[in-house]
Formats: C-alpha cells, sequence, structure tokens
C-alpha cells in the first residue's frame, strides 16, 4: 500500500479485485493452517510495516523526497523496541532505509529487518489501473528499468553490509497483480528473485495480494524462500465480526495453491479513520483485528507484518483528511499510540 491513490480509485480497485470464492466454504475462524516454529521469521510473529514520514515529510514523488531526521528515526525505533517489536519491514533501498539500519547497529537495538526492493513500473498497466489516466511513457518506463537495476544492487549491497540485521529481502511490492500502477513483468520479477539469491545469503520473497498468489503464483512460489501475502478484510467490506475468519480464509486458499513453501503476511491490518468504511474504522475495531490475528498467527507459527507503526498524512488524495491510506498506523502521526497500544 506504499502507491499514491486516489479514495475512488481504492474503493474502484476493492470492487475489481474481489472475486467470488463460491467454491471455498467460509471460515470459522478455526484455522486448519499450521506451520513449523522453524518457519517464523527472525523467530517473531507480529511484526511491524515501518517508514517513519512525519507531518509535511514524503517519499520521492517526483520532486524528491522529504525525509525524516535521523533523530526522528531513532525516537519512532525506541517507540518500536520500547513495545517489543524485534523485526521490521523496510519498503526500498532509499536514504530513509540506509539511514534506519545504520541507527539499528550503532545503537545495538534489537530490531532485525525484512529489506524491501521497490521495483517501480516496466510496463504501462494504465488499461488495468483505475488510477493512470494515460499510458506511461516509454521514456520512462526505461529510466524505471535503470533504476530497478540500482535499486537490486543497492538492496544487495545493503543486505552484506548489513547482514546481522537484514533476515529476509522482498523484492517487489504488489507489482503483479492486476490493479498496480508500477507493474513488472512476472518474469522480470522471477528473473530479479534469482539474481538477489544468487547474490544473498538472506532467504527472499516477494510480497502481492493473496489472490495473486493463488491464480498466478506458481511459477515465482518455485523461486522464492517464502510466500509473501497482502490481505486486508477492511478493503474488502469484510465487518470486523468478519475479519478474523476472512484473513484465515486467505492465507488457508494461498496454503492449498501453493502447498510447498512457507507463508509470511507482509501486510495486514485495520484502519482506524476511513471515509470508504466509517462503519468499521476505529480504534476499538484495530485493536480486536489485532489481537485476535495475534492469537491465531502465534498459534499457527506465522509471522504477521501489521500494517502499520505510524499514520502517515502524505498518502493517498490530499483533500480528503479521512482517506484510510492515511490512518492505518497503531501510533498516531504525532507518535501518541492509539488504543490498540495502550
Amino acid at each position: 500500500m506504499r502507491h499514491l491513490v486516489s479514495s475512488i480509485a481504492v474503493l474502484f480497485l476493492l470492487s475489481a479485485c474481489s472475486s467470488p470464492k463460491d467454491d471455498i466454504p467460509p471460515s470459522d475462524g478455526n484455522s486448519k493452517f499450521m506451520q513449523q516454529t522453524s518457519d517464523l521469521m527472525s523467530g517473531e510473529v507480529m511484526a511491524m510495516a515501518y517508514s517513519g514520514f512525519r507531518e509535511g515529510q514524503h517519499p520521492d514523488r517526483g520532486m524528491g523526497a522529504r525525509n525524516p531526521s535521523r533523530e526522528e528515526i531513532l525516537e519512532d525505533l525506541n517507540i518500536l523496541v520500547d513495545h517489543n517489536f524485534g523485526l521490521i519491514r523496510l519498503y526500498d533501498t532509499g536514504e530513509n532505509t540506509a539511514t534506519t539500519l545504520e541507527l539499528i547497529d550503532e545503537h545495538n537495538l534489537p530490531i532485525k529487518v525484512l529489506l524491501g526492493m521497490w521495483l517501480r513500473a516496466e510496463i504501462s498497466n494504465h488499461e488495468g489501473c483505475p488510477w493512470l489516466d494515460e499510458p506511461i511513457p516509454d521514456a520512462e518506463l526505461a529510466a524505471n528499468k535503470i533504476e530497478n537495476a540500482r535499486e537490486i544492487e543497492r538492496g544487495l549491497q545493503m543486505a552484506v553490509r548489513f547482514a546481522d540485521i537484514v533476515v529476509a529481502i522482498n523484492v517487489g511490492n504488489e507489482a503483479l497483480v492486476d490493479w498496480n500502477d508500477h507493474m513488472v513483468p512476472l518474469e522480470q520479477v522471477i528473473a530479479y528473485v534469482r539474481q538477489v539469491k544468487a547474490a544473498a545469503p538472506q532467504p527472499v520473497t516477494v510480497a502481492d495480494n493473496y489472490e495473486w498468489w493463488i491464480a498466478d503464483g506458481a511459477s515465482l512460489a518455485r523461486e522464492v524462500d517464502v510466500l509473501g501475502v497482502h490481505t486486508y478484510p477492511a478493503w474488502e467490506n469484510k465487518t470486523i465480526d468478519e475479519a478474523l475468519a476472512y484473513t484465515i480464509e486467505n492465507i488457508e486458499r494461498v496454503h492449498a495453491a501453493l502447498p510447498d513453501k512457507p507463508i509470511a503476511i507482509l501486510e495486514a491490518g485495520w484502519a482506524t479513520v476511513a471515509a470508504e468504511f466509517p462503519e468499521q474504522a476505529s480504534e476499538e475495531n484495530q485493536a480486536r483485528y489485532y489481537s485476535e490475528v495475534l492469537d491465531w498467527a502465534t498459534a499457527a507459527n506465522i509471522s504477521v507484518f501489521f500494517f502499520e507503526a505510524f499514520d502517515e498524512p502524505w498518502k493517498g488524495n490530499p483533500d480528503n483528511a479521512d482517506g484510510a491510506e492515511k490512518h492505518w498506523g497503531i501510533f498516531n502521526v504525532d507518535r501518541t499510540p492509539k488504543q490498540v497500544m495502550q
């Protein structure tokens, strides 16, 4: 969910990417899915998706980034340590990630990292993405391929330099599902995965929507060490009463389709404010979903990267302060804890 989308586009996206599951009976919340404790990433059950952008800060959107300071990132990391998070997910190899890794190393913080390599569009998905109004120019796509190669190289350098901190590598985030704005051909993602696996000692995964893994993930599953799955019941109009069972159903269906690889949930969360689903978005519901997922994940031995650590006002439609994209944090943007962390 690191892309910028409008509220209207998100609603369109969700209706488009949901599919009937008449052949799959609904889960009653009692999961049959069970992994070995050795399948946990770095031995952690509940991990955290992290990017430290605060009010007025943002990643590079074409005009350069406004990154948090070293002091701000260190404050964030100490907050996460104080709340017993020992594993975080970072999304790219930019300055913000480099600083985060350096601070963990310099201060000997008890945090391990799933390191992301962000892949930009290599083909134009303007016919499939609701918020791409026109084709991405060929020159931009060609430049993106060059930048993706640099991203892979930077990530490999980080994985080696911080080998005692980086416990796994994620190649691409939602770059394959059919509604994204930064699509990369499957064969190219596989090539990137092979390049990373040949050069880095850490296990390698790719993060994408559970439906994509079920329908199209077989060839990629043969290449990765872990299946990286995203699941968001709230985006698919599930109530809080349905949320855990639906999350379990998603994972059980991925496992049924691709039974030979361990699974990690690389994004699952619950927004506390959302114009798109106002009746379900609340701190109380976020706390309930977090607690229920934690209990199930502990029993099932699956690592879950809860999305996300801190609210991010830069995301989504700038004219919609109540857009869900801005409000997935378990902490507010001012770093005060929401109910789930109190």
